[in-house]
């Protein structure tokens, strides 16, 4: 399944808002897992302990948001192992050690969110198909989170730019 197509069923729909949620895990336990890994003299810096704590948050309250939508459709879930391996294969294939620092790490993570929001968003306008769930709050929703994740973009830039 891929975002890039249209969205036509109510259980494709499901399958791209699981695939959002196991996402925004991924956000969440790599906000962790380097909160976590802060070496004691950046563990003193309130603005990356700030970004990651409001990472990690952000990414709870969308998952609660897009579970909402889920509930709401005429479809059956998806088993979590299935989606786990399509996100990892599509928006998960670096792991946090990978990057050169915390910051960067991060902003690759608000940066492919925001890319799988702002794709599902397309798709779904791009569809004529009608869904068990209201179209309008459907759409409102994403964007919402979408716009959500190119704010934490331009905050991970600022952090950024603050340390050169």
């Amino acid at each position: 399944m891929s975002v890039s197509q249209r969205v036509g069923t109510d259980h494709q729909l499901a399958r791209l808002l699981q695939i959002g949620i196991v996402l925004e895990e991924v956000v969440e336990a790599r906000a962790h897992h380097h909160y976590q890994s802060l070496e004691p003299e950046s563990a003193s810096d309130p603005d990356i302990e700030d970004l990651l704590a409001d990472a990690a948050e952000e990414s709870a309250t969308h998952r609660e948001r897009l579970e909402a939508l889920i509930d709401d459709l005429d479809a059956e879930s998806i088993p979590f192992e299935d989606i786990e391996t399509l996100v990892e294969a599509q928006y998960a294939q670096t792991k946090p050690e990978d990057f050169d620092g915390v910051l960067y790490d991060q902003l690759c993570n608000e940066e492919t969110a925001y890319k799988f929001y702002d794709d599902l968003v397309a798709a779904i306008e791009a569809s004529d198909a009608r869904f068990s769930v209201d179209r309008e709050r459907l759409l409102e929703t994403l964007r919402s989170i979408r716009e959500e994740e190119a704010a934490g973009v331009e905050e991970v830039t600022k952090v950024m730019e603050t340390r050169e």
